[in-house]
């Protein structure tokens, strides 16, 4: 495959096929449920994300989709047929795993064909869609080379275009930039969405990082002990949590602990309103109300909105974010993160008023909350492993 012509267009994938509908399904290792009567819809062209700590049961729903797992019972079905009995290489599905598999000993053109030779395509639609799956990641001018004198990124690349050569009608994707550098894993974040949004094709990426699936994902299934916590938009994941789970293992937050009264936790430092989660707590019942750092503002002490007064802990720059740490009643603290450009100058020592937005509190039961997260407390990153 030394010399290559001009590429056909890349191929979309049919609307009409890709969808995915987990049914009721359960897998059991031993006596102890990895995926417990699970559920779930996959719309044909979907990027969704199965996001969770390990063990939550992502990797194994993806490995039954892929056909490397059986369920115990239930159904799964792509395209409205029933995969159960059907060996992975009968399915409409490829994989893109963490170890990329690469054969050293062949070129990058020959890696990528590899999938078409096994399923002895003529030699003439090999080179044709080789070259198409070579433009579409930007990797044409590499064909000749081995993939060991390629960087990670660009393995990672060949490993797509290999998987996307067969034309599947599901991409599966079994956390693919988990060995990559922090500023090369940002960059195949975009870099990905933008050739699934291109093509069209339905994926389904597992990941434990919260980073990738919010940035990338049409919606973000939150995954805990086999089953799904709540299933939405990347933004609604976010901001408005279904549980207290959801709300401490995306992103970080300030938890303040009381007693729900209506609409509203009674906590030592004052009476906390906001909007409950899938269930209200009756009143008098233990609550917690969680504030992210990004929906405090930092005004001076005499200012009348609601809030709480405290006093500077520490200032840390983070490039785009200033972090303050407020002390506050009891030896509590507040963690505080504002834009850089309009943070206003705060120093250590400083009395400071905290206040938020009601509709930015979301109130839950407290036995949701991890036992940790007592009182107001900044929550470390839990989406790492």
């Amino acid at each position: 495959m030394a010399q290559l012509a001009p590429a056909a267009p890349a191929p979309t994938a049919d609307p009409a096929t890709g969808g995915v509908d987990i049914i009721g399904v359960t897998k059991h290792y031993g006596d102890a449920p990895a995926v417990d009567d699970l559920s779930l819809s996959i719309q044909p062209g979907e990027f969704l994300s199965l996001l969770g700590p390990s063990g939550c049961g992502k990797t194994t729903t993806l490995r039954m989709i892929a056909g490397f797992e059986h369920p115990d019972s239930g159904d799964i079905r792509i395209s409205g047929r029933s995969l159960l009995g059907l060996p992975p290489h009968r399915r409409e599905v490829n994989t893109v795993f963490q170890a990329y598999a690469l054969f050293p000993h062949m070129t990058v053109a020959e890696n990528v064909a590899y999938g078409l030779q096994q399923r002895r395509v003529p030699k003439a639609e090999q080179r044709e869609r080789v070259i198409a799956a070579l433009d579409m990641v930007q990797l044409r001018r590499f064909a000749d080379r081995k993939p060991t004198m390629l960087s990670g990124g660009q393995q990672q690349r060949i490993a797509l275009s290999r998987a996307l050569i067969n034309r599947p009608s599901v991409l599966l994707l079994d956390e693919p930039l988990a060995a990559l550098d922090r500023q090369l894993r940002e960059e195949m974040q975009v870099e990905l969405k933008l050739l699934q949004s291109r093509l069209g094709t339905t994926f389904v990426f597992v990941t434990h990082d919260q980073g990738e699936a919010l940035s990338m994902s049409d919606r973000i299934a939150v995954m805990r002990a086999g089953r799904i916590e709540q299933l939405d938009a990347p933004d609604r994941i976010y901001a408005a949590p279904a549980s207290a789970y959801v709300a401490s293992f995306i992103g970080q937050q300030n938890f303040l602990s009381g007693t729900a009264r209506g609409d509203a936790v009674q906590t030592t430092v004052g009476l906390i309103h906001g909007r409950w989660g899938a269930e209200q707590v009756a009143d008098g019942g233990a609550a917690v109300a969680a504030i992210r750092p990004e929906f405090i503002r930092i005004e001076t002490p005499d200012s009348t909105a609601f809030g709480i007064d405290g006093r500077v802990l520490s200032v840390s720059y983070l490039g785009e974010t200033l972090q303050v740490v407020v002390g506050i009643d009891g030896g509590q603290t507040l963690l505080v993160r504002t834009p850089a450009p309009t943070a206003p100058a705060v120093a250590v020592d400083q009395a400071v008023r905290c206040t938020w937005s009601r509709d930015d509190v979301r109130l839950f039961a407290a036995e949701g909350v991890p036992t940790a997260a007592t009182h107001v407390i900044a929550l470390p990153d839990r989406a790492a492993r």
